[in-house]
């Protein structure tokens, strides 16, 4: 599988450094027929032509000139598009030029990760009922062909494709329900863009495979394949063992490709390693963040949902407990956000079909927090931790409405431990709009659905659920 990407990318840069050997006006793949453009944010448009060539791209009622540098490469920005707006974009060399048909304005994600990104609406729940009504000329998704590289790539296969009721089966189910969601709500155009390969760990995403600290325990753990998971997702996780090789070949070439932000699922091949994944994820934000010379892109995250069997009794650890924390963990940063899942995964499929909600749950954040509705978009998260004698109460922060439980009746999902670490269930109330613990004498942590498929039901009233959190730092 690698070989053959690598050859034909191999053959693509080849293909490039032909035609820009003869002069000949090229476009990346990302600059197509059916593209979407960012509104009200710079939109570079870029591409190749003979060395010192003067090239001229016309959009709406911008004309915009660059010379090609002495590799051939030029690049122009539009500037403050507005959204709704629609049209050809011409780009001239000489007697040479090219022109992109309907090209619209509005807003761009992209959507990266393994396999739960890569999941098409075509293997997702409702499949055939959700594409009968995918009526949406004005949503289109780049594909970008899955390919490594052992460098940065100048370049990159795909093309846009119309939202329809046939072309949807292929789009990534997330990507397209969040999109879907941002259309409505926004009456805009929305671009999206899937980079996303099955299995693979977060080093294969990162410009750089990070280096671990002296610390033994913070070193990369190899990851055992999940259950269910495909041959080809298993070739892909170890092939990009050593990183980087997908950030070259599918992330590289599409920057600075004017978007608004970034959609991120992963973490499943993490698991292994949780406590790395915290700065992994930080280093992808930025690193991310400085490959479109945009510190303000929002990235968004999808929590880990619940997988495997089903918590009986408080465990000590859990690698997709500790991913999930990491994850949580990147709220820290400016202009992030999370979409809890712990409530919508499959003990037994690692692929979980209801992609609506994931994609509900990101559009969510996204209208609240870079489109300024009014909205509750995000369920509770832990604040903080009182010891009261032998209670602990808890608080919370995104409460909404209030705290609630999820169908009613016993809040189940916490633990209390004391001073030997051993964590019990405990007996949890909310009280007001905080949840109140008991279970041990003299307690000193409490935890909430830390396991990889934890039975927890605490939500506020908008019906989102809490995320899994500890109050501890015990290692794990």
């Amino acid at each position: 599988m690698l070989r053959k990407s690598l050859v034909a990318l191999t053959c693509l840069l080849a293909v490039s450094s032909a035609a820009l050997a003869a002069g000949e006006l090229k476009l990346p793949a990302i600059i197509s027929d059916h593209m979407v453009l960012q509104a009200d944010k710079a939109a570079p448009i870029w591409g190749w032509a003979a060395a010192d060539v003067k090239v001229t791209v016309s959009f709406a009622d911008q004309k915009l000139t660059a010379a090609a540098d002495k590799d051939g490469k030029w690049s122009v920005e539009f500037k403050g598009l507005k959204a709704g707006t629609a049209g050809k974009l011409v780009v001239s060399a000489g007697e040479k030029s090219i022109t992109v048909n309907d090209v619209l304005v509005g807003e761009v994600w992209l959507g990266s990760g393994q396999s739960n990104m890569w999941w098409r609406v075509s293997q997702a729940a409702n499949a055939r009922a959700e594409a009968a009504v995918a009526k949406y000329p004005q949503i289109r998704m780049f594909t970008v062909k899955q390919a490594g590289s052992p460098a940065p790539a100048a370049d990159c296969a795909g093309s846009w494709e119309v939202c329809t009721p046939q072309t949807v089966l292929g789009f990534s189910a997330t990507a397209y329900y969040f999109g879907r969601d941002l259309h409505k709500a926004l009456k805009q155009p929305v671009g999206l863009i899937n980079s996303s390969v099955g299995g693979t760990p977060i080093e294969s995403w990162l410009p750089a495979a990070p280096k671990a600290d002296d610390a033994k325990a913070d070193e990369p753990k190899a990851t055992p394949a999940p259950r269910k998971a495909t041959p080809k997702a298993a070739k892909a996780r170890k092939r990009s063992a050593g990183g980087g090789d997908l950030y070259n070949g599918m992330m590289a070439p599409l920057a600075p490709y004017g978007l608004r932000g970034f959609l991120w699922y992963q973490g499943e091949s993490n698991a292994g390693n949780g406590k790395l994944y915290v700065s992994q994820l930080a280093t992808l934000i930025k690193s991310w963040r400085d490959a479109w010379s945009d510190e303000t892109a929002f990235f968004l995250t999808v929590q880990l949902p619940n997988f495997q069997a089903p918590q009986k009794q408080p465990v000590e650890s859990s690698g997709w407990a500790m991913v999930r924390e990491a994850e949580l963990k990147s709220l820290t940063l400016p202009n992030t956000g999370i979409a809890v899942t712990i409530d919508i995964g499959e003990a037994g499929n690692i692929h979980p079909k209801n992609k609506q909600d994931v994609g509900k749950r990101l559009a969510l954040w996204a209208l609240a927090t870079v489109y300024d509705k009014k909205l509750t978009y995000c369920g509770p998260l832990y604040k903080s931790m009182a010891v009261e004698g032998d209670k602990i109460v808890l608080s919370f922060d995104h409460i909404g409405g209030g705290l609630a439980v999820q169908g009613g009746g016993k809040l189940k999902g916490f633990a209390v431990a004391g001073e030997d670490k051993k964590f019990v269930w405990a007996d949890a109330t909310i009280t007001g709009d905080t949840v109140v613990l008991t279970g041990v004498k003299n307690p000193k942590a409490a935890r909430y659905a830390w396991a990889n498929n934890p039975d927890c039901n605490l939500v506020n009233k908008d019906a989102l659920p809490a995320s899994p959190f500890r109050t501890d730092d015990w290692e794990q």
